[in-house]
């Protein structure tokens, strides 16, 4: 037996305490390392995981299905990519679902989003996005590319007005690279975000394909829009310094929908309404230069904003742009997704080697467009064993209640709810490997939760079973 299978096996049987966990309302002091006695335990939830087939371990009644694999072919012959990332769902007539999906793949990958002409951004890039379409209950009847050409898809957001934003987690110009290496060679800049329809392939071709370089050439995650005014919010995964939270306001005249960010990409124009990053400032008015120097759930700081000077980047990346006396940072800001009202984000994890002021194993943040706050929601404590959790990812708003968290860190691989009550709970847990999860997205009715695993293969997956209110009771 591994000693990864161990850990999983201790895992599912474990003490709730190792999840090393801060949540909101938790007033226990955290240090650059929590101790056991700091740690809040694990609620409920849905109750304990336990196979529920070779690949998942899941609470009892929930089971799975497996609706693409990479390196196999689904209907019509489509052959499935890997790296499976963030991912977004969108109702069908006849409660049906159609599945948005990233593919994080970059330039010296082996795998590949087909290409298919009118969709190809960059015939020199191996990533995009692919949709599959599946009826109520989740049978794959379509599989099919939405966007090629692209690079590191990593997350995303669903608009208001039913298209999915993919966005690409690099800022590589066009030229000759080098990884690992292989030598490619890349025909256009990336670092961008492109807009998807999910209604059908047609639907994409020619637009899917045109970057919205007024969002900024950076390493990105996650977009949201707010639905009420517009605005477009973005996270950016990088460091050497650590990157930044954005909020993209459009210009006068502007009515969001289907095609309207697409009217403002024509000709790659990129100074179209204004592109500035987060300025975090305490109650004492002392200015906040990185997210990591919260410590307590319920930590709450004043918000304003600082204009990008240059967000095609051209002569510097944006975050070298900005001082940290201009700036509020945060080491690996991931997943984010509109709900409450506003957005929940996620800083990864920080480490005071990477710039960060406190060390931590993962917070979301909740940021407040009226209030003009962001509110520190759930933290988790440094993750010292692997038995916890840690590096949460992707993030979605549960239809249930809280949220759920995808895991990109040490250990074991699992989906991590969190109550609207601020307790944590095991959802899910990999029991191949330590491959992260990604993508978490539920269908409109609220029955299945999809969700990805980065594996070899990748995996996208269907998760049923009797969903509710996920018990807040102690575990």
């Amino acid at each position: 037996m591994s000693s990864t299978n161990l850990d999983r096996r201790t895992l599912l049987g474990g003490s709730a305490g190792a999840l090393g966990l801060l949540v909101a309302g938790s007033a226990a002091p955290f240090a650059s390392h929590a101790s056991a006695a700091q740690t809040t335990r694990l609620a409920a939830g849905y109750g304990k995981l336990t196979p529920a087939g070779p690949l998942l371990a899941l609470p009892d009644g929930f089971s799975y299905t497996v609706l693409a694999e990479s390196g196999t072919t689904t209907v019509g012959g489509y052959a499935v990519a890997g790296s499976q990332d963030a991912m977004g769902c969108f109702a069908r007539p006849g409660g049906g679902s159609t599945i948005v999906c990233n593919h994080e793949l970059g330039g010296s990958d082996d795998d590949l989003v087909p290409h298919v002409d009118g969709l190809v951004y960059d015939a020199g890039a191996k990533g995009g996005t692919s949709t599959l379409v599946v009826t109520q209950d989740n049978t794959v009847v379509e599989h099919y590319t939405s966007v090629a050409g692209t690079v590191d898809n990593c997350a995303g957001g669903i608009t208001p007005w039913g298209t999915w934003l993919t966005c690409e987690e690099t800022d590589e110009r066009a030229g000759t690279h080098e990884d690992d290496g292989v030598t490619y060679t890349f025909e256009q800049d990336h670092g961008y975000v492109f807009e998807v329809d999910p209604t059908s392939q047609a639907a994409n071709i020619g637009t899917a394909n045109i970057p919205l370089k007024f969002l900024g050439r950076f390493e990105h995650e996650a977009a949201v829009v707010d639905p009420t005014t517009g605005q477009i919010y973005l996270t950016e995964d990088a460091d050497e310094p650590n990157g930044l939270f954005y909020r993209w306001t459009p210009p006068a005249g502007y009515r969001q929908g289907k095609g309207a960010l697409h009217a403002l990409a024509q000709d790659g124009a990129v100074e179209v309404g204004t592109l500035e990053a987060l300025v975090a400032t305490e109650r004492s008015g002392r200015h906040v230069t990185d997210l990591s120097l919260a410590t307590r759930t319920k930590t709450t700081y004043t918000t304003s904003w600082a204009e990008v000077p240059e967000r095609d980047a051209q002569t510097m990346p944006i975050r070298e742009q900005l001082t940290d006396a201009q700036v509020t940072r945060a080491r690996k800001l991931e997943g984010q997704w509109w709900g409450d009202g506003g957005v929940y984000f996620v800083a990864s994890y920080g480490r005071t080697d990477d710039g960060s002021i406190h060390e931590h194993d993962g917070q979301v943040w909740f940021f407040d467009p009226k209030k003009q706050t962001v509110t520190l929601t759930t933290i988790f404590a440094v993750n010292e064993d692997g038995a916890g959790v840690d590096g949460p990812d992707n993030i979605t708003v549960s239809p249930h209640g809280g949220l759920v968290l995808a895991e990109d860190g040490d250990g074991a691989s699992q989906l991590i709810g969190v109550t609207d009550q601020g307790k944590a709970y095991r959802l899910a847990l990999n029991l191949v490997d330590d491959s992260e999860w990604a993508g978490p997205t539920f269908n409109a009715a609220g029955t299945t939760l999809f969700a990805n695993i980065q594996g070899d293969p990748g995996r996208t997956f269907a998760i049923t079973g009797p969903w509710g209110r996920p018990a807040n009771a102690r575990d």
